[in-house]
């Protein structure tokens, strides 16, 4: 699909975005299926629900942290999830001689600090909605090293999906390729060679743009993850 015309970005916000991979993705195939959508960071939450409405289906939040190199906090080396599913990027974990114990650790500490608090946040502490045996449609904003998608594809397959897929408004397409080999499908408006970063491609890069009330994005997604409970 080529740019929006009035403008060099790709997408003027995250409604543009979501607008734009539902028309990439195969709702008629979908729909009927027992299909659940995940968002995979809190930034995806508002374009997660629009897919999710697209395919009538029940939307939830997969909560995850980064863990960072150490003295690099910039530099993530391996994501944990809620469920407690663990990759590591193990090229710059071995390339900067990083402890793999500091790694388990580490992954410990931001989920118990990080993870768990969010949960209770957005869930009283509760897991995601069931997905075992179901159709997952994983999404975010966009894909830049895949190390958030590819824990998150993880995660499901050890949660017993019937399949994964990964929908997202852009990525790299060197990414696209690797992440395509561990899940059953990638959709995607947008898959870019020569990636920049994501605020080179929204015009709007903030991530709940249709909050009312003044509300903050914590409020903003706690409501929309309360309409599908």
């Amino acid at each position: 699909m080529p740019k929006n015309s009035h403008s060099k970005f790709l997408f003027r916000d995250h409604r543009d975005a979501a607008d734009q991979l539902i028309e990439a993705m195969p709702i008629a195939s979908l729909i009927g299926q027992q299909v659940s959508v995940l968002a995979i960071s809190e930034e995806a939450v508002s374009i997660a629900d629009r897919v999710a409405q697209a395919l009538r289906a029940p939307m939830d939040l997969l909560l995850s942290a980064p863990i960072p190199a150490p003295h690099n906090p910039d530099l993530p080396i391996a994501q944990i999830t809620e469920t407690q599913t663990l990759v590591m990027n193990r090229v710059l974990v071995e390339a900067f001689g990083i402890d793999e114990e500091y790694v388990y650790d580490e992954a410990k500490r931001r989920h118990d600090g990080v993870i768990l608090s969010r949960m209770y946040r957005y869930r009283h502490g509760e897991p995601i909605h069931p997905v075992t045996d179901r159709v997952v449609v994983l999404v975010d904003v966009c894909v830049e090293t895949g190390l958030t998608a590819l824990v998150a594809i993880k995660s499901m397959i050890d949660a017993g999906v019937q399949n994964v897929y990964l929908a997202v408004p852009i990525l790299d397409a060197s990414v696209r390729e690797n992440l395509i080999t561990v899940c059953d499908g990638v959709y995607t408006p947008h898959a870019i060679r020569d990636y920049i970063t994501m605020d080179y491609y929204y015009e709007h890069t903030e991530p709940l743009t249709e909050a009312t009330n003044n509300e903050t994005k914590e409020e903003t997604i706690e409501r929309i993850l309360q309409s599908y409970e």
